[in-house]
């Protein structure tokens, strides 16, 4: 005869369906968002070169960074680019918009091409960091250093020039270009930011000399008996 044998078998509850899935949803998704950022980088990156070969060949450079500074505070205004990128707005309405933008800043013919290909595909939104690239270009290809200049008021011509003069000796660049911003939370004095992406400050605000004046009078803590 044969003998049954019964096996001990231990049950455990099913893992739930959904805490399985979040964390590889989670995973999921953030690979995806770098990968959104990574084609954005590559895309802005190639319109930037076209750009900068084009620029190159008819020796427009200086011309063309100039136009391109000047589209980069048009479309800081995040409706411009909303309004390119909407595909339910017609495309004579986005042409005329072009025109109104190319002529009241005076865009180059091949700048004003270039904003038009960037539109018909889609990516006004990466305006920005194309003109980040074409910088990075752009300075690659005449030895020029970026510096931005920040202060409560617009300096004036001869201190920017000096300015130029003091980041051409510590960088050794042929060329300086400055760039100014204003920020009324530095009191008084001004900031200088330059090499790739701004890595390194010079810091001549009333704001940064507070701070340290302030340091150096923090007490440290004391923990009395009592």
């Amino acid at each position: 005869m044969a003998t049954l044998r019964l096996t001990s078998v231990t049950l455990r509850p099913a893992a739930s369906p959904s805490s399985a899935a979040a964390p590889r949803s989670a995973n999921f998704a953030r690979a995806a968002a770098r990968g959104r950022r990574a084609a954005a980088d590559a895309a802005a990156e190639g319109y930037a070169t076209a750009l900068s070969e084009v620029a190159s060949e008819n020796g427009t450079l200086e011309a063309t960074v100039s136009d391109l500074e000047k589209l980069e505070k048009i479309f800081a205004e995040e409706a411009i680019a909303e309004f390119f990128d909407n595909p339910t707005v017609p495309r004579d309405e986005k042409a005329q918009l072009i025109d109104e933008i190319a002529k009241s800043s005076e865009l180059q013919a091949h700048v004003v091409n270039f904003l038009n290909v960037v539109v018909d595909n889609g990516r006004a939104g990466l305006m920005t960091q194309i003109v980040r690239e074409f910088e990075n270009a752009f300075n690659s290809l005449t030895g020029t250093e970026v510096a931005t200049v920040t202060s409560v008021v617009q300096l004036e011509s001869q201190d920017l020039a000096q300015i130029a003069q003091q980041v051409q000796n510590l960088t050794g660049a042929k060329n300086v270009r400055v760039k100014t911003r204003i920020d009324p939370e530095l009191i008084a004095g001004f900031t200088i930011q330059y090499g790739r992406d701004g890595s390194s400050l010079i810091d001549m605000s009333v704001r940064k000399q507070i701070e340290e004046i302030t340091s150096e009078f923090e007490m440290p803590a004391v923990t009395l008996d009592v």
